[in-house]
């Protein structure tokens, strides 16, 4: 299984971008997918995720500015990213929790993650 990233780059304060991923490789069935973001010297923390009820979870952070959504049928999920600040910047990484094959359980996988600038 690979989780593939795409759209990061380079944005001034305010603007907006959009982030693809897409998983490929032997899949049975996607539980949760969705982002996560790492800062130079903080921890990984969550951005947006679809729970396995397609329920979503936000960061207050970006509560209003960003939205996930999904094309289940291409196992792809987006992260719409709309009034981009400066504390933005961060490397976004894709997650799914995965399950290869019939009653075998959901395996957590990453992809290589995509950098994000905001400029002031």
């Amino acid at each position: 299984v690979q989780l593939v990233e795409s759209g990061g780059g380079l944005v001034q304060s305010g603007g907006s971008l959009r982030l693809s991923c897409t998983a490929s490789g032997r899949i049975f069935s996607i539980n949760g997918m969705g982002w996560y973001r790492q800062a130079p010297g903080k921890q990984r923390e969550l951005v947006a995720t679809f729970t396995r009820g397609g329920s979503t979870n936000y960061a207050d952070s970006v509560k209003g500015r960003f939205t996930i959504s999904r094309d289940n049928a291409e196992n792809t999920v987006h992260l719409h990213m709309n009034s981009l600040k400066p504390e933005d910047t961060a490397v976004y990484y894709c997650n799914a929790d995965i399950v290869d094959r019939i009653s075998r359980p959901a395996v957590a996988y990453w992809g290589k993650g995509t950098l994000v600038t905001v400029s002031s």
